[in-house]
């Protein structure tokens, strides 16, 4: 699991995704009004809009909301169509960050990532200066404790799983994008259920962190997440678990 997502695990284990549920929110109801625009309102028949709508329900969205926003991106209520936008950038010690947008004012978003970059002693790049070191994967990551890690690696790959990667704080299923949903619904049906589930971004290489350049990195990280716009951050930095823990807490 590459730092970045070994740092959303950590925040989320410590509930500082609940301490800003209303943004959170806000999130994943322009992602599920997006998907039903582009795929149609069938959650059955849109992997897009069935993977935002599970991630709705893990974050303890009312059932309403979902509906108001799938018929949102159908055309069923008023309000923006969002556009989709990358941006991508250097943040300190040379990592490379990738920024995933939905926003309905370009202009808006990209001042607001340009400033975040810069406060942050990093700059924003030029289209396609880091996205060829992210490779897109899926990723089911559980906790490993009362896990049993070889009937859960079997479940996986035998569901066409790529890979199955085990270590002292989880297990981590990685497939490819296509095959994503079948080897969740066969790890799920073998009776294990991820902490995490999601199509991500991994980066090809890292770049190790310490001191002064990991806090200031996990300070970009979690700024850039603050923002409305900003649907999911990625960048390739690798810091020990040591200092992700002590710089949480």
């Amino acid at each position: 699991m590459s730092g970045h997502s070994k740092w959303s695990t950590i925040k989320r284990k410590k509930g500082a995704a609940d301490a800003k549920r209303g943004k959170v929110f806000t999130k994943l109801i322009r992602e599920i009004a997006t998907a039903a625009r582009i795929g149609g309102g069938e959650v059955d028949a849109n992997p897009r809009l069935r993977l935002a709508v599970d991630k709705a329900r893990s974050a303890n969205m009312p059932k309403d909301n979902i509906e108001r926003a799938i018929q949102k991106g159908t055309g069923g209520g008023e309000g923006e169509a969002y556009e989709e936008a990358s941006y991508e950038g250097y943040g300190p010690g040379g990592t490379a960050v990738l920024v995933h947008v939905l926003t309905d004012n370009r202009n808006r978003t990209v001042s607001e990532v340009r400033h975040v970059f810069s406060k942050a002693g990093g700059n924003l790049g030029e289209n396609g200066c880091v996205a060829y070191l992210f490779e897109k994967r899926g990723l089911l990551a559980f906790d490993a404790a009362g896990v049993d890690a070889d009937a859960l690696m079997e479940a996986a790959l035998e569901g066409g799983a790529e890979d199955v990667v085990e270590a002292a704080d989880g297990i981590s299923v990685v497939t490819s994008p296509a095959d994503f949903d079948g080897v969740k619904q066969a790890v799920t049906s073998a009776g294990f259920e991820p902490q995490q589930a999601e199509i991500t971004m991994e980066p090809s290489s890292t770049v190790e962190l310490a001191g002064g350049d990991a806090e200031a990195m996990l300070k970009l990280v979690d700024a850039l997440e603050d923002l409305d716009d900003i649907q999911a951050v990625y960048a390739n930095y690798d810091i020990a678990d040591e200092v992700l823990a002590e710089l949480a807490s």
